[in-house]
């Protein structure tokens, strides 16, 4: 379902929530760290980087994000990728297929990170609870999810994959979820034990180019949709939605501007 090269575009602005994720995560000298819905690996390796002592593990439920992770590692790793990115990296970076909901540690990470990814997952509040009991005492857990759920570009994906022409083709298909409230990352995490840190961002990101939010959604929220269509019918579907999303994001004199809420939620389990 998942295409690592439509994930990649518009990456500075994906990757600009994980960076203020991780930022708040101060851990001094961790051993092990679990990226948790990894996708294809680019942000991963800046975990290896910022903890040079750490065995870092990048775990994601797509084989076809996995083999971009582990193809972009053995780029990295070839002659003339330099000391540290080669040797280095290939020692203590790893990626693994599997499912975040019961993803089990070979040993317990001092630092689970996972950056937009439990808007996918069924009862995530619940996964969220488990990953800190996977935690290292002293250990600390990172996510963000969207939290954008109300704006037109959902609004109108779920209103046109109701509507009688793609009801009957995309019933069963589950579309993204989204999440909590930011009072209810901060009430799990002080449930659990753990100092809280919770707030929410809006990002004004200014696209460029035609159909820049359908682009946009191509590499995330439509995946499940266009793996449930032909070829022919994606086309039909994305003609629709792009042309709705026009309306509702429309360029201005700089480019279009998307505006994009997201929530973050760290915590640090007592030692």
């Amino acid at each position: 379902m998942w295409d690592p090269e439509e994930y990649r575009r518009f990456g500075d602005e994906r990757s600009r929530a994980f960076f203020d994720l991780v930022a708040r995560v101060d851990a001094a000298d961790p051993a092990v760290v679990a990226d948790l819905g990894c996708g294809p690996g680019n942000l991963t390796v800046t975990l290896a980087r910022r903890w040079p002592g750490a065995r870092v593990h990048g775990v994601d439920s797509s084989a076809e994000m996995i083999s971009a992770a582990r193809d972009r590692l053995a780029m990295s790793t070839g002659p003339g990728a330099g000391p540290e990115p080669g040797a280095g990296l290939a020692r203590r970076l790893s990626f693994t297929v599997a499912d975040v909901r019961d993803w089990q540690p070979a040993r317990r990470p001092d630092v689970i990170v996972s950056n937009a990814v439990l808007q996918w997952v069924p009862d995530h509040l619940n996964v969220l609870r488990r990953w800190i009991g996977l935690l290292a005492p002293g250990g600390w857990v990172a996510v963000q999810v969207p939290g954008n759920f109300d704006q037109p570009s959902h609004q109108i994906l779920r209103e046109l994959a109701g509507s009688p022409r793609w009801h009957p083709v995309l019933a069963s298909v589950r579309l993204n979820r989204q999440a909590a409230d930011p009072a209810d990352y901060l009430d799990l995490l002080a449930d659990e034990g753990c100092a809280a840190d919770v707030w929410e961002t809006t990002y004004l990101h200014l696209l460029h180019g035609d159909d820049p939010v359908l682009r946009w959604y191509r590499g995330t929220g439509l995946r499940p949709v266009l793996a449930a269509l032909t070829a022919e019918q994606a086309a039909e579907f994305c003609a629709e939605y792009g042309k709705r999303l026009a309306t509702a994001y429309p360029s201005g004199r700089h480019g279009t501007v998307f505006p994009f809420r997201r929530i973050f939620a760290v915590g640090r389990r007592h030692a």
